[in-house]
């Protein structure tokens, strides 16, 4: 657990959505054809409605193991899980229903999802190697005071995995090589993730 200075305060989060309104926030983009952020390209609209179907997808089928579970029901104390975002990240919308199956496990954890580019201040006290890199999951106590975890902008293969893309492309278009990704998303069924979270919320239990 540390205690640091932070932006994030309770204003910032009731400006924030929960889960459920933001898939209904991004369906409603998706009807008007437009979407978060200022880049509104045929590109950012396309990838804004590729998120929905991803994301009701995940409703559907995203499994916890019952190591998972157990964990999630032992926490005794509130935290708010905070998840910056915009509405066309296409590793936010294969992350963050598994987060929120997670969060509806126990009522004592609030998932608060929050615009990214509404929220600079906060981005930036989350960079990703000086990176304004989404999704971002910070885990406090329920007073804001104390910072209990992060996590994000995706499993550790992934970040490995666009490491070597940028020094090497090997001539395989971007476009093509986010079809690989979101096929290793598919295929992994959020098991890296899990994995990776486990430790993070098992460090929050009071001893």
């Amino acid at each position: 657990m540390e205690f640091l200075s932070h932006p994030v305060t309770q204003k910032v989060l009731d400006h924030a959505f929960s889960y459920p309104q933001f898939v209904e926030f991004t369906a409603q983009l998706v009807l008007e054809n437009r979407t978060t952020g200022a880049n509104q390209s045929e590109a950012y609209l396309e990838y804004t409605w590729m998120c929905l179907q991803r994301m009701r997808r995940w409703d559907k089928t995203a499994k916890i193991s019952t190591g998972m579970e157990i964990l999630l029901r032992s926490i005794e104390e509130p935290q708010v899980w905070m998840v910056i975002t915009e509405a066309w990240c296409g590793d936010g919308s294969q992350s963050i229903p598994f987060l929120a199956k997670l969060a509806d496990l126990n009522p004592l954890i609030d998932l608060k999802i929050l615009m990214r580019d509404e929220n600079p201040t906060v981005m930036d006290a989350y960079l990703t190697n000086g990176a304004r890199a989404i999704p971002k999951l910070v885990a406090f106590t329920k007073d804001l005071k104390a910072e209990l975890f992060t996590w994000g902008p995706k499993p550790e293969y992934l970040i490995n995995r666009h490491k070597e893309y940028k020094l090497d492309a090997q001539g395989k278009p971007y476009k093509e090589f986010l079809e690989e990704i979101h096929l290793w998303y598919a295929r992994n069924k959020n098991q890296d993730l899990e994995a990776e979270l486990f430790p993070l919320i098992q460090s929050t239990l009071t001893p």
